[in-house]
């Protein structure tokens, strides 16, 4: 039974870690095409920093951050007639998961299989349907390619290894420490770089010259120009993270000059828009996670309540795999 209370992580003003405020708020009622969720575990990830740093704007202020979670419909709002009270469920991309108990429009659901948990769903939605979207939309990864992966022990990351390699993929990391190489490596990347001097020039040792057609950029500011040198001629960048920092003031022409490069900045909302994209998508990764060929990595538990302490080791660098909050 949902009580009367429950507890919210709010932002009045974006900034550090230190702006997210612990409360106690009612518990709010569905609205037309809505559920009230209570959720069992939620996600934790850098773009829930970059809406709290201000990199990227909330709708208003105060706001919950949070962009996936799973749990249990507790009440349905009018007009919802697909989904039932006490259906397990999970999302991805939609705002304000930092909450005991959430609003969420019904069409943003998917319904979650009894075999995959409520920790392991907060942990791989957004991560997974993002991996989905990188290797079989954004560039469709063929058997026998090579591709490039930073942060390959993050939570993303392990995930691109393991679907990468599923896919036929030869896997090459690119990461910070031998520690989180050998993360890597046992999630099926082939070859792991440490560090990123001379990144080119060891990428072409590894491809016999040939370089990669996809890079799979996460940090941003810092590798941008260094992942344009690691691709072949009328390669792709990817560029989905800013651990770094925004990349900015590119020079297009030197995409031409780099061997006709093609740059996209791809965002999840845009390929889960529609209702059966999102269902599709999500059906596939259920349906690899119960194969077990992903097998998405917990690095980190917090309370809720200590969703500050999360961030903060998140931007530090102090994770690997993914990090959930449990109300």
């Amino acid at each position: 039974m949902v009580t009367q209370d429950t507890t919210v992580v709010q932002v009045d003003a974006t900034g550090g870690p230190e702006v997210l405020q612990v409360r106690t708020q009612p518990v709010p009622q569905p609205g037309a095409g809505q559920v009230l969720l209570r959720q069992e575990a939620i996600g934790v990830n850098f773009i829930d920093t970059y809406f709290r740093s201000g990199l990227y704007r909330f709708p208003a202020l105060p706001a919950t951050p949070g962009m996936e979670g799973a749990g249990v419909v507790a009440a349905l709002g009018a007009g919802v007639s697909d989904l039932r009270v006490g259906d397990r469920v999970a999302y991805a991309g939609a705002i304000g998961g930092y909450a005991r108990d959430r609003l969420i429009a019904a069409d943003r659901l998917v319904r979650l299989p009894d075999a995959v948990p409520f920790d392991v769903a907060a942990a791989v939605m957004l991560r997974g349907l993002s991996a989905h979207m990188l290797l079989r939309q954004v560039h469709a990864v063929r058997e026998g390619e090579d591709i490039l992966v930073y942060a390959p022990a993050g939570g993303v990351g392990q995930l691109l290894c393991q679907w990468g390699r599923h896919l036929g993929a030869r896997v090459i990391g690119v990461t910070s420490s031998e520690k989180k190489a050998d993360i890597a490596r046992a999630c099926g990347a082939a070859d792991v770089l440490v560090g990123t001097h001379d990144l080119a020039e060891r990428v072409s040792a590894l491809t016999q010259g040939r370089m990669v057609p996809v890079v799979y950029d996460s940090i941003g500011r810092d590798t941008f120009e260094t992942s344009l040198s690691c691709l072949a001629p009328r390669g792709l960048m990817v560029s989905y993270g800013n651990a770094s920092g925004p990349v900015t003031g590119v020079d297009v022409g030197t995409l031409g000059a780099r061997g006709s490069l093609y740059l996209t900045r791809p965002s999840l909302m845009t390929y889960i828009a529609a209702r059966p994209e999102l269902e599709a998508a999500a059906a596939e990764l259920f349906g690899l996670l119960q194969a077990g060929v992903l097998r998405p990595a917990i690095g980190q538990r917090f309370a809720l309540r200590d969703a500050a302490q999360a961030h903060k080791e998140l931007e530090a660098g102090q994770t690997t795999g993914s990090t959930i909050l449990l109300p």
